[in-house]
């Protein structure tokens, strides 16, 4: 049987489940998805786009392009980022998911730290 995962924003108006686990688990330290999470990287797993059903709260979910390719998701009413995505080219049939944002347990196997050239000049990896 399939595991299926779960997931929720912080104020839990938005619950969603994934079919499938993330795949392509990262840890991105650009500068887009430092200020998108407020940390020095942002962790996120993808799933094919239509592996991910958002149960609850669609309405709550905003929207921003942070490029002409790039949108971002994230609860309007408490600010969790939840999702970006391409909107088009390479990969634009998946998504990708802040792993943070997990209620289920879940282990990935590889994981990569990427865009490091640009990581904050305050983070010091252990």
């Amino acid at each position: 049987m399939t595991q299926v995962y779960e997931g929720s924003c912080l104020c839990g108006a938005v619950r969603y489940t994934l079919l499938c686990a993330p795949k392509a688990v990262s840890h991105c330290h650009c500068s887009q998805c430092r200020k998108g999470h407020g940390a020095a990287f942002a962790s996120y797993g993808s799933v094919p786009r239509s592996a991910l059903q958002v149960v609850s709260g669609a309405d709550a979910i905003s929207v921003y392009a942070s490029s002409d390719a790039v949108r971002r998701e994230f609860c309007s009413r408490c600010g969790s980022n939840l999702f970006w995505s391409r909107s088009q080219g390479d990969y634009s049939d998946w998504i990708s998911i802040a792993l943070g944002t997990l209620d289920t347990a879940f282990k990935p196997g590889k994981q990569a730290h990427v865009h490091t050239d640009s990581r904050a000049p305050w983070y010091a990896h252990a």
